[in-house]
């Protein structure tokens, strides 16, 4: 039986068993791009796999912080009045 770990994903607190659940799936990719990303992967020494997961959680990342900066500031559209001002010379 596996050890039981708290671990934390995108702010989000579970408890589980160590080690991650897989699950396979297929996508559709343009050819050259998938290709390429797979040479890119290569090159960097990481697995295809863990490289999406990266771009995926990168990807999701990017959502959750423009989410939470939305709750932190507000949802209202703020409106800033300044007179702009010549440069001095010099």
């Amino acid at each position: 039986m596996g050890k039981l770990k708290l671990y934390t994903d995108f702010g989000i607190a579970c408890i589980g068993v160590i080690g991650v659940v897989k699950v396979k799936t297929s996508i559709y990719v343009d050819r050259e791009l998938w290709e390429k990303f797979k040479k890119y992967a290569m090159k960097r020494g990481v697995e295809v796999s863990n490289l999406l997961e990266d771009v995926i959680r990168d990807e999701m990342i990017d959502e959750a912080l423009e989410s939470t900066s939305l709750e932190i500031a507000g949802f209202e559209d703020y409106e800033i009045d300044f007179q702009p001002i010549e440069p001095k010379e010099g």
